[in-house]
């Protein structure tokens, strides 16, 4: 049986998707540019159910934008490793 993903699996703007798997675990972080709280993560187990995870960055003082161009803001990119391990251990 195989099951139909519709798209966009995420709602809304979500631009510039880094997609990363550990283990039985899917994140997708999504680019927030000047916007804030700043970038999103989204956690799924089958690629069509998702959740928000987290946004981690929270403070003002982590995505302080003042002065800087539009479109010089915060992209998303998902690390291989370090970021990986430490999403999956901050799951429920």
């Amino acid at each position: 049986m195989s099951t139909i993903i519709r798209n966009p699996i995420l709602r809304g703007f979500n631009p510039d998707p880094s997609v990363v798997r550990v283990g039985d675990d899917y994140f997708i972080a999504t680019s927030t540019f000047e916007w804030f709280p700043g970038v999103q993560i989204h956690h799924s187990r089958d690629l069509v159910n998702w959740r928000l995870l987290t946004r981690p960055l929270r403070r003002a003082s982590q995505l302080n934008m003042l002065g800087n161009p539009d479109s010089c803001g915060v992209w998303a990119r998902i690390s291989r490793t370090p970021m990986a391990a430490s999403i999956s251990s901050t799951r429920t």
